[in-house]
Protein backbone atom coordinates (compact mmCIF):
# COMPACT_ATOMS: atom_id res chain seq x y z
CA UNK A 1 0.00 0.00 0.00
CA UNK A 2 1.34 3.43 -0.94
CA UNK A 3 1.48 6.26 1.60
CA UNK A 4 -1.99 7.55 2.50
CA UNK A 5 -3.12 10.51 4.58
CA UNK A 6 -5.85 10.63 7.20
CA UNK A 7 -7.38 13.43 9.24
CA UNK A 8 -8.83 12.58 12.66
CA UNK A 9 -11.09 15.33 13.92
CA UNK A 10 -10.54 14.81 17.68
CA UNK A 11 -8.39 13.01 20.22
CA UNK A 12 -10.22 9.70 20.56
CA UNK A 13 -9.47 6.75 22.87
CA UNK A 14 -5.92 5.51 22.42
CA UNK A 15 -6.94 1.99 21.40
CA UNK A 16 -8.47 3.38 18.24
CA UNK A 17 -5.55 5.68 17.52
CA UNK A 18 -3.05 2.85 17.99
CA UNK A 19 -4.66 0.83 15.19
CA UNK A 20 -4.25 3.74 12.79
CA UNK A 21 -0.88 5.04 13.94
CA UNK A 22 0.52 1.51 13.88
CA UNK A 23 0.13 1.35 10.11
CA UNK A 24 3.46 2.44 8.55
CA UNK A 25 1.77 3.45 5.28
CA UNK A 26 -0.59 5.91 6.95
CA UNK A 27 0.23 9.49 7.80
CA UNK A 28 -2.35 10.71 10.28
CA UNK A 29 -3.03 14.19 11.55
CA UNK A 30 -5.07 14.48 14.75
CA UNK A 31 -6.89 17.67 15.70
CA UNK A 32 -5.62 18.37 19.23
CA UNK A 33 -8.31 20.78 20.41
CA UNK A 34 -10.83 20.05 23.11
CA UNK A 35 -13.52 21.47 20.81
CA UNK A 36 -14.15 20.37 17.21
CA UNK A 37 -12.11 22.05 14.49
CA UNK A 38 -13.80 25.22 13.22
CA UNK A 39 -15.48 24.75 9.87
CA UNK A 40 -12.95 26.82 7.93
CA UNK A 41 -10.07 24.85 9.46
CA UNK A 42 -11.79 21.54 8.76
CA UNK A 43 -12.22 22.46 5.10
CA UNK A 44 -8.47 23.10 4.93
CA UNK A 45 -7.44 19.98 6.80
CA UNK A 46 -9.41 17.59 4.58
CA UNK A 47 -7.77 18.77 1.37
CA UNK A 48 -6.06 15.86 -0.34
CA UNK A 49 -6.77 13.29 2.38
CA UNK A 50 -7.52 9.63 1.65
CA UNK A 51 -9.53 8.96 4.78
CA UNK A 52 -11.57 10.98 7.28
CA UNK A 53 -12.19 9.84 10.87
CA UNK A 54 -14.92 12.09 12.27
CA UNK A 55 -17.47 12.60 15.02
CA UNK A 56 -21.09 13.75 15.14
CA UNK A 57 -19.85 17.32 15.57
CA UNK A 58 -18.60 17.57 11.98
CA UNK A 59 -20.92 18.36 9.08
CA UNK A 60 -20.00 16.13 6.16
CA UNK A 61 -21.63 17.61 3.07
CA UNK A 62 -20.97 18.45 -0.58
CA UNK A 63 -18.79 21.42 0.37
CA UNK A 64 -16.52 19.33 2.55
CA UNK A 65 -16.35 16.41 0.11
CA UNK A 66 -15.47 18.79 -2.70
CA UNK A 67 -12.75 20.32 -0.52
CA UNK A 68 -11.35 16.88 0.23
CA UNK A 69 -11.09 15.88 -3.41
CA UNK A 70 -11.88 12.87 -5.56
CA UNK A 71 -9.17 10.72 -3.96
CA UNK A 72 -11.13 10.47 -0.66
CA UNK A 73 -11.76 6.77 -0.11
CA UNK A 74 -13.66 6.54 3.17
CA UNK A 75 -15.50 8.50 5.86
CA UNK A 76 -15.51 6.71 9.22
CA UNK A 77 -17.57 8.10 12.06
CA UNK A 78 -17.10 7.25 15.74
CA UNK A 79 -20.83 7.14 16.41
CA UNK A 80 -23.91 5.09 15.68
CA UNK A 81 -25.92 7.97 14.25
CA UNK A 82 -24.96 9.66 11.00
CA UNK A 83 -27.37 12.62 11.05
CA UNK A 84 -24.45 14.96 10.37
CA UNK A 85 -23.44 13.18 7.15
CA UNK A 86 -25.03 13.79 3.77
CA UNK A 87 -25.32 10.13 2.83
CA UNK A 88 -26.54 10.86 -0.69
CA UNK A 89 -23.52 13.08 -1.36
CA UNK A 90 -21.13 10.36 -0.16
CA UNK A 91 -22.91 7.64 -2.12
CA UNK A 92 -22.85 9.70 -5.34
CA UNK A 93 -19.08 9.86 -4.97
CA UNK A 94 -18.86 6.12 -4.17
CA UNK A 95 -17.43 6.91 -0.73
CA UNK A 96 -18.37 4.30 1.89
CA UNK A 97 -19.41 5.67 5.28
CA UNK A 98 -18.71 3.67 8.42
CA UNK A 99 -20.35 3.85 11.83
CA UNK A 100 -20.23 1.93 15.13
CA UNK A 101 -23.55 0.11 15.65
CA UNK A 102 -24.41 -2.27 18.47
CA UNK A 103 -21.72 -1.08 20.86
CA UNK A 104 -23.78 1.43 22.84
CA UNK A 105 -26.60 -0.79 24.04
CA UNK A 106 -25.46 -1.63 27.55
CA UNK A 107 -23.85 1.74 28.28
CA UNK A 108 -26.95 3.64 27.13
CA UNK A 109 -29.23 1.32 29.11
CA UNK A 110 -27.12 1.91 32.23
CA UNK A 111 -27.34 5.66 31.71
CA UNK A 112 -31.10 5.49 31.10
CA UNK A 113 -31.66 3.73 34.40
CA UNK A 114 -29.36 6.19 36.19
CA UNK A 115 -31.19 9.14 34.64
CA UNK A 116 -34.59 7.68 35.48
CA UNK A 117 -33.60 7.15 39.11
CA UNK A 118 -31.79 10.47 39.33
CA UNK A 119 -34.77 12.34 37.91
CA UNK A 120 -37.22 10.62 40.24
CA UNK A 121 -35.10 11.24 43.34
CA UNK A 122 -33.84 14.71 42.28
CA UNK A 123 -30.21 13.70 42.72
CA UNK A 124 -28.74 16.57 40.71
CA UNK A 125 -30.74 19.24 42.59
CA UNK A 126 -29.84 17.67 45.92
CA UNK A 127 -26.13 17.45 45.10
CA UNK A 128 -26.10 21.06 43.86
CA UNK A 129 -27.74 22.19 47.10
CA UNK A 130 -25.00 20.54 49.17
CA UNK A 131 -22.25 22.18 47.10
CA UNK A 132 -23.97 25.57 47.35
CA UNK A 133 -24.25 25.39 51.14
CA UNK A 134 -28.04 25.07 51.15
CA UNK A 135 -28.07 21.85 53.20
CA UNK A 136 -29.25 23.24 56.52
CA UNK A 137 -31.08 20.33 58.11
CA UNK A 138 -33.04 17.18 57.34
CA UNK A 139 -36.28 18.21 55.69
CA UNK A 140 -39.32 15.89 55.92
CA UNK A 141 -40.35 16.67 52.33
CA UNK A 142 -37.01 17.87 51.00
CA UNK A 143 -36.08 16.53 47.52
CA UNK A 144 -38.82 13.93 47.58
CA UNK A 145 -39.90 12.26 44.37
CA UNK A 146 -41.86 9.31 43.03
CA UNK A 147 -40.91 5.71 43.71
CA UNK A 148 -39.49 3.72 40.84
CA UNK A 149 -40.07 0.45 42.69
CA UNK A 150 -43.55 -0.83 41.94
CA UNK A 151 -44.27 1.87 39.35
CA UNK A 152 -45.47 1.54 35.76
CA UNK A 153 -42.79 2.20 33.16
CA UNK A 154 -43.66 2.70 29.51
CA UNK A 155 -40.95 2.11 26.91
CA UNK A 156 -41.49 3.58 23.47
CA UNK A 157 -39.24 1.63 21.15
CA UNK A 158 -38.54 -1.85 22.50
CA UNK A 159 -35.44 -2.50 20.41
CA UNK A 160 -32.00 -3.46 21.69
CA UNK A 161 -31.63 -0.54 24.08
CA UNK A 162 -35.26 -0.60 25.16
CA UNK A 163 -34.97 -4.30 25.98
CA UNK A 164 -31.74 -3.72 27.89
CA UNK A 165 -33.50 -1.04 29.97
CA UNK A 166 -36.43 -3.39 30.58
CA UNK A 167 -34.07 -6.11 31.85
CA UNK A 168 -32.56 -3.70 34.35
CA UNK A 169 -35.98 -2.62 35.56
CA UNK A 170 -37.08 -6.15 36.37
CA UNK A 171 -35.36 -5.87 39.73
CA UNK A 172 -37.61 -2.92 40.60
CA UNK A 173 -40.85 -4.90 40.45
CA UNK A 174 -42.27 -2.52 37.84
CA UNK A 175 -45.16 -3.04 35.49
CA UNK A 176 -43.66 -2.77 32.02
CA UNK A 177 -45.61 -1.44 29.05
CA UNK A 178 -44.21 -0.87 25.59
CA UNK A 179 -45.25 0.60 22.29
CA UNK A 180 -43.80 -0.45 18.92
CA UNK A 181 -45.43 -0.41 15.52
CA UNK A 182 -45.75 -4.17 15.95
CA UNK A 183 -45.22 -6.51 18.92
CA UNK A 184 -41.67 -7.62 19.72
CA UNK A 185 -41.52 -11.37 20.56
CA UNK A 186 -38.58 -10.63 22.88
CA UNK A 187 -40.93 -8.66 25.15
CA UNK A 188 -42.04 -11.88 26.77
CA UNK A 189 -38.62 -12.43 28.35
CA UNK A 190 -38.90 -9.14 30.25
CA UNK A 191 -42.60 -9.35 31.00
CA UNK A 192 -43.48 -6.29 28.94
CA UNK A 193 -47.00 -5.79 27.59
CA UNK A 194 -47.64 -4.31 24.15
CA UNK A 195 -50.21 -1.49 24.29
CA UNK A 196 -51.28 1.34 22.06
CA UNK A 197 -49.53 4.66 22.48
CA UNK A 198 -52.40 6.44 24.21
CA UNK A 199 -52.65 3.68 26.83
CA UNK A 200 -48.93 3.78 27.49
CA UNK A 201 -48.92 7.55 27.94
CA UNK A 202 -51.98 7.53 30.18
CA UNK A 203 -50.88 4.72 32.50
CA UNK A 204 -47.10 5.14 32.80
CA UNK A 205 -45.36 6.81 35.72
CA UNK A 206 -42.18 6.96 33.64
CA UNK A 207 -42.07 7.15 29.84
CA UNK A 208 -38.69 6.25 28.34
CA UNK A 209 -37.88 6.94 24.69
CA UNK A 210 -35.73 4.55 22.63
CA UNK A 211 -36.28 5.09 18.91
CA UNK A 212 -34.28 6.76 16.13
CA UNK A 213 -34.57 10.25 14.75
CA UNK A 214 -36.25 10.18 11.35
CA UNK A 215 -38.54 12.60 9.49
CA UNK A 216 -41.45 10.54 10.82
CA UNK A 217 -40.35 10.71 14.47
CA UNK A 218 -39.47 14.40 14.67
CA UNK A 219 -41.46 15.87 17.60
CA UNK A 220 -43.07 12.47 18.15
CA UNK A 221 -43.61 13.61 21.73
CA UNK A 222 -45.51 16.85 21.20
CA UNK A 223 -47.90 19.01 23.23
CA UNK A 224 -50.86 16.76 22.51
CA UNK A 225 -49.08 13.62 23.65
CA UNK A 226 -47.60 15.29 26.72
CA UNK A 227 -51.15 16.16 27.80
CA UNK A 228 -52.03 12.48 27.66
CA UNK A 229 -49.42 11.67 30.32
CA UNK A 230 -50.10 11.67 34.06
CA UNK A 231 -49.45 15.01 35.79
CA UNK A 232 -47.17 13.06 38.15
CA UNK A 233 -45.23 11.36 35.32
CA UNK A 234 -41.63 11.74 34.17
CA UNK A 235 -40.38 11.74 30.57
CA UNK A 236 -36.93 10.20 30.04
CA UNK A 237 -35.14 10.73 26.73
CA UNK A 238 -31.83 9.08 25.86
CA UNK A 239 -32.71 8.70 22.16
CA UNK A 240 -32.38 11.91 20.10
CA UNK A 241 -33.28 15.46 21.03
CA UNK A 242 -35.58 16.19 18.11
CA UNK A 243 -37.99 13.34 18.86
CA UNK A 244 -39.37 15.66 21.56
CA UNK A 245 -40.90 19.06 20.88
CA UNK A 246 -38.71 20.88 23.37
CA UNK A 247 -40.81 24.04 23.47
CA UNK A 248 -43.89 21.97 24.27
CA UNK A 249 -41.91 20.08 26.93
CA UNK A 250 -40.82 23.31 28.64
CA UNK A 251 -44.43 24.48 28.74
CA UNK A 252 -45.58 21.11 30.08
CA UNK A 253 -43.01 21.20 32.89
CA UNK A 254 -43.84 24.79 33.79
CA UNK A 255 -47.59 24.23 33.86
CA UNK A 256 -47.54 20.90 35.68
CA UNK A 257 -48.86 18.93 32.70
CA UNK A 258 -46.10 16.44 33.59
CA UNK A 259 -43.99 16.48 36.72
CA UNK A 260 -40.42 15.72 35.57
CA UNK A 261 -38.13 15.30 32.60
CA UNK A 262 -34.74 13.59 32.43
CA UNK A 263 -32.86 14.32 29.21
CA UNK A 264 -29.50 13.15 27.90
CA UNK A 265 -30.26 14.62 24.47
CA UNK A 266 -31.54 18.06 23.52
CA UNK A 267 -32.06 20.40 20.58
CA UNK A 268 -29.58 21.90 19.92
CA UNK A 269 -26.50 20.26 21.39
CA UNK A 270 -24.83 21.71 23.30
CA UNK A 271 -27.78 23.48 24.89
CA UNK A 272 -27.10 27.22 25.45
CA UNK A 273 -26.76 28.15 29.12
CA UNK A 274 -29.69 30.57 28.84
CA UNK A 275 -32.11 27.97 27.49
CA UNK A 276 -35.23 28.01 29.68
CA UNK A 277 -35.07 24.24 30.07
CA UNK A 278 -32.01 24.66 32.29
CA UNK A 279 -33.83 26.97 34.71
CA UNK A 280 -36.57 24.47 35.48
CA UNK A 281 -36.16 22.68 38.82
CA UNK A 282 -38.03 19.62 37.53
CA UNK A 283 -35.76 19.05 34.51
CA UNK A 284 -32.55 17.03 34.73
CA UNK A 285 -30.36 17.65 31.68
CA UNK A 286 -27.14 15.77 30.88
CA UNK A 287 -24.58 16.52 28.12
CA UNK A 288 -25.29 13.50 25.87
CA UNK A 289 -23.26 10.95 27.85
CA UNK A 290 -25.25 7.81 27.04
CA UNK A 291 -22.19 6.06 25.60
CA UNK A 292 -19.76 7.47 28.15
CA UNK A 293 -18.46 4.23 29.60
CA UNK A 294 -14.79 3.46 29.09
CA UNK A 295 -15.59 0.11 27.50
CA UNK A 296 -18.13 1.56 25.06
CA UNK A 297 -15.98 4.50 23.99
CA UNK A 298 -12.91 2.32 23.44
CA UNK A 299 -14.96 -0.12 21.37
CA UNK A 300 -16.40 2.75 19.33
CA UNK A 301 -12.90 4.08 18.67
CA UNK A 302 -11.57 0.72 17.52
CA UNK A 303 -14.60 -0.01 15.33
CA UNK A 304 -14.24 3.37 13.64
CA UNK A 305 -10.52 2.70 13.11
CA UNK A 306 -11.29 -0.71 11.58
CA UNK A 307 -13.78 0.89 9.19
CA UNK A 308 -11.23 3.51 8.22
CA UNK A 309 -8.45 1.00 7.57
CA UNK A 310 -10.72 -1.24 5.52
CA UNK A 311 -11.73 1.71 3.35
CA UNK A 312 -8.13 2.73 2.79
CA UNK A 313 -7.29 -0.82 1.69
CA UNK A 314 -10.20 -0.85 -0.73
CA UNK A 315 -11.96 -3.51 1.34
CA UNK A 316 -15.61 -3.59 2.36
CA UNK A 317 -16.17 -1.71 5.63
CA UNK A 318 -17.11 -3.99 8.56
CA UNK A 319 -19.95 -1.58 9.35
CA UNK A 320 -21.07 0.38 6.30
CA UNK A 321 -24.05 2.73 6.37
CA UNK A 322 -24.36 3.02 2.55
CA UNK A 323 -23.57 -0.48 1.22
CA UNK A 324 -24.97 0.46 -2.19
CA UNK A 325 -21.53 1.96 -2.94
CA UNK A 326 -20.38 -1.63 -3.44
CA UNK A 327 -22.93 -2.00 -6.20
Amino acid sequence: MSQQTVFITRLVPQKGLDLILGEPTIQAEIWPGELPPPREILLQKVQGIDGLYCLLTEKIDDELLDAAGSQLKVVSQMAVGVDNIDMAACTRRHIPVGNTPGVLTEATADLTLALLLGTARQLVRAAEAVKAGRWRTWEPMGYTGPDVYGSTVGIIGLGRIGLAVARRLQGFNVRLLYYNRRPNPAAEEVGATWVDLDTLLAESDFVSLHFPSTPDTKHFINAERLRKMKPTAALINTARGDVVDQIALIEALREGIIAYAGLDVTTPEPLPADNPLLSLPNATVLPHIGSASITAREKMATMAAENLLAGLRGERLPNCVNPSVYG
